[in-house]
């Protein structure tokens, strides 16, 4: 009982996150949910499948908003990529990843907040599958596919709105594929499901409050927020490869 409620707060702060700058689920209930789970790769499953239900609400909402060919080549070479890296994760343990995976957010990070406007990303094929790889390494490990495709997005796609729609969409059917990977390799075991169930509640309510703070953030600033919560995800990762575990 006491396990199932920390899931659903932490659900509902993630899915909160998720809602509002369009990523960060996985990087917010990574920070503890591996400690509620008999394994990581269980705490990755349950992430992705509650990360995959509040994009869904989002990409039914924003629909109208999304670019479905650029979708499909980063898609594309997302699932190529992830699926290779979630059947390695049974013997991935190396916090030295994780370590060079943290300062290279944070420094892209403040990268992007003082000299976004030197940056300027297109919409080629090239950029898109490079994005797509990389989203496919983080989520295939980390559960944490959002930083490559939001950078990515942020910079090519000219409205808060296009932007949250694309993002939504992208990881709403990365998390499906990988969904579907982690199940041929075992993970979507009895204790999963119950967490997830848990998890749900915290994802509605979440996903209502994110919706207005969304709203709330003026379109010229919203980028920085997401540059900063980049950042913020990088000192997580930090803290978590040399064991805290903290909650933001």
């Amino acid at each position: 009982m006491q396990t199932g409620i920390w899931i659903l707060l932490l659900a509902l702060c993630a899915s909160f996150v998720q809602r509002t700058i369009g990523f960060g689920f996985g990087i917010f209930i990574m920070t503890m949910l591996p400690l509620l789970l008999p394994s990581y790769a269980e705490a990755t499953t349950v992430s992705g499948l509650l990360a995959m239900l509040t994009a869904l609400v989002v990409t039914i909402r924003m629909w109208r908003h999304i670019n479905w060919k650029r979708l499909a080549v980063l898609l594309v070479a997302f699932y190529a990529v992830s699926s290779v890296c979630v059947w390695l994760l049974a013997g991935f343990q190396d916090s030295k990843i994780e370590t060079v995976l943290g300062i290279v957010l944070i420094l892209t990070s403040l990268y992007f907040i003082f000299l976004s406007g030197r940056i300027h990303i297109g919409k080629s094929l090239g950029w898109e599958i490079g994005a797509g790889s990389v989203s496919g390494v983080m989520g295939g490990f980390f559960a944490m596919q959002g930083p490559p495709a939001v950078l990515y997005l942020i910079s090519s796609e000219p409205s808060k709105e296009q932007y949250m729609g694309m993002i939504s969409a992208y990881l709403l059917f990365g998390n499906i594929g990988m969904t579907i990977v982690r199940a041929m390799n075992g993970f979507l075991t009895p204790a999963v499901w119950e967490a997830s169930l848990w998890g749900v509640f915290g994802v509605v309510i979440g996903a209502s409050l994110g919706a207005w703070a969304f709203s709330k953030i003026p379109r010229e600033m919203f980028k920085y927020f997401v540059y900063a919560y980049i950042g913020i995800s990088g000192i997580i990762i930090l803290l978590r490869s040399r064991g805290i575990f903290v909650l933001f």
